[in-house]
Formats: C-alpha cells, structure tokens, sequence
C-alpha cells in the first residue's frame, strides 16, 4: 500500500509538469491551429536560464525562476511576431517547418552557449521529507503545488479578465473575435507569452530532479503532443487531466511493468484512448 501511495504521488509530480507544457502547448494550437514543435526549445532554454541565472549571478532559485519566465516569455513573442505573423495565411505546412527550424536554431544556439555537457541545478528546497512511510522531497513537494495554484491562476485569468476571455473567443472563432473588435495581435503575443512563462517553469522546477542539457525539450514536447491529441485539440481541461493520465500510468508502469517501457507507456494510451474517442476525451474550446 506504502508503495502505491508512493507511485500515486511521484505520477502527480510528472503529470504536474507535462500538464504545465501542454497547457502552453494547448493555447498556442488555439490562436494559429498548429502544432508549435518549437515550444521544447523553450522548455529547454528556460532550464538554461535558471540554471545561469543561480550558478553565474547568484540569484535565488524563486528569482531565477521570475528571471526565466521573463526571457523566455518575452522571446516567444519574438517568436510570434517575426516567425508566425509573417507566415500568417499562407499554407500550414511553412507554420510547422519554421518551428522545426526554430527548434534547430536554439538547441545548437544552446550547445554553443552552454555546451553538449549535462548540467545539475541545485535547489535550496532538496530536502527529505518522511509522512506514515513515504519518502518525499521538498522539490517533488513544491512541483505539485506550484503547478496546482498556476492551473487555478490560469483558469481565472481566461475566465474573470477580458485578455483571458479574448484568448478564449479567438480560440473558439476567430472571425467571430475579430467582428467584436478583439485585437488579434495583442491576443497573440500575450499567448504565447503565457505559453513561453509556462514551459519556462516547468523546466525550472523538474530540472533540479533531472539534468539540463540542449535536447531536454525532445521527450518532453513528444509527450506534450501526446497529451493534447489524447485531451482533445485546444482543450485546456484536456491537456490538464490527459497530463496526469499520463505521469501516473508512467509511474505505476514504471513500478509494476518495467521502468524501460516507461516511454511507451505514452503512446499506447494514445491508441488506446482514439480507438474509443477519435476527438480525445475532449473536444476542442472547451474550457
């Protein structure tokens, strides 16, 4: 029993953090309708910049963490306005060949940087903690619940702020949106600032239990994708509840099948679930 109650916790912890990155992954796929395979890149520079931010200025994990949502908030805007906007209207297929190469271009930029090595990112939050038999740390700890409170923030801020409810109508109709006078542009980079600040905090808050290196993003975008298309396409309840499917079928595989088809796990769900629902567990706007 000590056992699967350990697994149940160490799921919630990994589902914690592929639900934050598919959440960002989800709105960007609501505002341009293509998948954004440049959103690892994120995840992984985000790592990078808390990790320089302690190591090589001295900050404070929590302020290194402020740091890294900042800059990576602020280069997804980047992204949008001198990537995505330009190619607005043209074919899907250029949307998703400029993220491939965005993907490209900031993990060599990373390996040229910060070099191919692996790096670990200390935490002052590492210590050990021991409740009727389980073992936790305070990392694992601060993961759930911080992933937990930004799920709540980010579910008022779309439903109580006209920014969130514009999100949310260029999502359901775009045209509709544009009609009522929401400005597009606005709406865009604000998304995908929100989406940047959360991949930028998952990568700082799992990277102290993993490492950080330039190809970080590559499994964890992969199941992102996973977890949208089994939530059902620019469902943000989807991408919530398919995250923590997914982290605790990876935890109790890992545990009671075989830790080396932990990654497998992913996909077969995926086939699983679209042979019973082919639009996932969700359909797409419902928020």
């Amino acid at each position: 029993m000590v056992l699967f109650v350990q697994q149940l916790l160490n799921g919630l912890t990994v589902g914690s953090v592929y639900s934050l990155v598919a959440l960002g992954l989800t709105l960007v796929y609501g505002i341009l309708h293509i998948p954004n395979f440049a959103h690892g890149a994120l995840y992984m520079v985000g790592g990078y910049i808390t990790l320089t931010t302690m190591t090589h200025f001295g900050f404070h994990y929590l302020l290194a963490i402020a740091v890294s949502v900042l800059v990576v908030g602020l280069l997804a805007i980047l992204m949008e306005r001198f990537v995505y906007h330009p190619l607005r209207g043209t074919i899907p297929i250029n949307n998703m060949v400029a993220a491939i190469g965005i993907l490209l271009f900031l993990e060599s930029l990373a390996q040229l940087i910060w070099g191919p090595d692996y790096h670990h990112m200390p935490t002052p939050y590492s210590q050990v903690v021991n409740v009727l038999g389980l073992t936790l740390t305070m990392q694992r700890i601060i993961i759930v619940i911080a992933a937990i409170a930004i799920m709540i923030l980010l579910n008022l801020f779309l439903k109580k702020t006209f920014l969130g409810r514009s999100i949310i109508a260029m999502s359901q109709n775009r045209e509709g949106a544009f009609l009522v006078g929401i400005n597009a542009n606005k709406v865009a980079m604000l998304t995908f600032f929100i989406a940047g600040a959360l991949a930028a905090i998952a990568a700082s808050l799992t990277s102290p239990l993993n490492l950080v290196f330039p190809g970080m993003g590559h499994l964890v975008i992969l199941k992102a994708f996973v977890i949208i298309i089994i939530g059902g396409m620019g469902s943000i309840p989807g991408a919530i509840i398919a995250g923590y499917i997914l982290g605790m079928s990876e935890s109790f595989g890992a545990t009671y099948i075989a830790n080396d088809y932990k990654d497998i796990i992913a996909f077969v769900l995926l086939i699983i679930i679209l042979s019973i629902k082919p639009q996932g567990l969700f359909t797409k706007g419902a928020y």
